[in-house]
């Protein structure tokens, strides 16, 4: 238990030194009033402006009222150098401040931009984003949670678990005998067990404080490919490091293929090799599709409320009753895919390590 906390304060110290780049403002608004009760319901922007990050984060709302929590804005410029001030100068991106401002619509749309001889240059974010501050969130949560339990196992040898460790202890358990043997081996596993364990609580946590509605939940960090191809790097790299002579032997000189696949044209070398990275592209873009989609799905039918709210009120309440029912139905169906990725994510690392670590007799 010891050699799991210490690699998770490795592990999320890694994860927390990344930058994660915003890729939207979930609380645009139209640019002037005038125009705000004139302006169409549009689904598309409604759906990506609350899966995409943003560098506030909303607590509530009362009418037209909106309480956000700002966050810290950190870039750097090559044309004026560093800055650092807080999200609310740009009031829900209305405001330039100090030459900087969110854009609005092109290339850079949500993000922070600079302009320089009027036009938007993009410097380089480092900015404390929603998904940013959630995910240390998370980090601090796991790291209380494995520390206590730690320390209650080494206070209670031998006795039975309770409290925390009682309800950890099945889940570390079981993701020891189900996914690291197996995949692994029972001489290999111990050593990659910390990982494992650190990205399957990871994953599942922020997974479930993703459906939280409410601060501290509903970020996407899961639904960001920035995070998810941080994570499948990790696994890649872990892989590749570990691999033996018999795991590199196989990707370059496959055995039991005819040697036409392999000479003159290093046909199976090259299929083999380019295996190595599509594994981790193929973790990178489940884990993004998934999450991301079941958020869309919900969003969806939010949004039909108010579209056949638009044609007519009572059209739009009565649609509202199916479409919350289906809303309620996809986040049950949530909870258990959330803890399913981070299932298959688990284990299709311990699979790789597995693979890499394999001796051939």
């Amino acid at each position: 238990m010891k050699n799991i906390h210490r690699f998770l304060l490795i592990f999320f110290f890694a994860l927390s030194v990344i930058p994660v780049f915003a890729f939207g403002d979930e609380h645009a608004e139209p640019a002037s009033q005038e125009t705000h009760e004139k302006e169409k319901f549009e689904p598309g922007s409604f759906i990506m402006d609350h899966i995409a990050d943003s560098y506030d984060w909303h607590v509530f709302s009362i009418g037209d009222f909106h309480a956000t929590m700002p966050l810290p804005v950190i870039v750097y410029s090559q044309h004026s150098g560093f800055h650092m001030f807080m999200s609310s100068n740009f009031h829900h991106g209305h405001s330039t401040y100090n030459g900087f401002l969110i854009a609005k619509e092109g290339e850079y749309r949500g993000k922070v931009v600079e302009m320089v001889n009027g036009h938007e240059v993009r410097p380089f974010d480092i900015s404390m984003t929603k998904n940013v501050v959630s995910m240390l969130i998370s980090m601090a949560i796991l790291l209380w949670v494995f520390i206590s339990v730690a320390k209650s196992y080494t206070n209670s040898k031998g006795k039975a678990p309770k409290g925390m460790q009682s309800l950890v202890e099945p889940i570390i358990l079981f993701v020891r005998d189900e996914v690291a043997k197996p995949a692994i081996g029972e001489k290999r596993y111990e050593k990659h067990l910390p990982y494992l364990l650190s990205i399957f609580f990871f994953i599942w946590l922020n997974n479930l404080m993703g459906m939280v509605p409410f601060f501290p939940g509903g970020a996407n960090v899961t639904g960001n490919i920035t995070i998810t191809l941080v994570l499948a790097l990790f696994t890649f790299v872990i892989t590749t490091i570990n691999g033996n002579k018999a795991y590199w032997k196989d990707i370059f000189n496959t055995p039991g293929v005819p040697w036409w696949l392999k000479f003159p044209i290093p046909l199976m070398p090259l299929v083999e090799v380019m295996g190595v990275f599509t594994k981790p592209f193929v973790l990178m873009v489940r884990l993004f599709a998934n999450i991301t989609a079941g958020h869309m799905i919900v969003l969806a039918f939010v949004s039909l409320i108010f579209i056949f709210g638009q044609i007519s009120p009572g059209l739009g309440y009565g649609t509202s009753v199916v479409s919350v029912l289906f809303m309620v139905f996809m986040n049950m169906l949530e909870l258990l895919v959330g803890l399913i990725q981070a299932y298959v994510f688990t284990l299709l690392s311990a699979l790789y390590f597995g693979m890499a670590t394999e001796e051939h007799h």
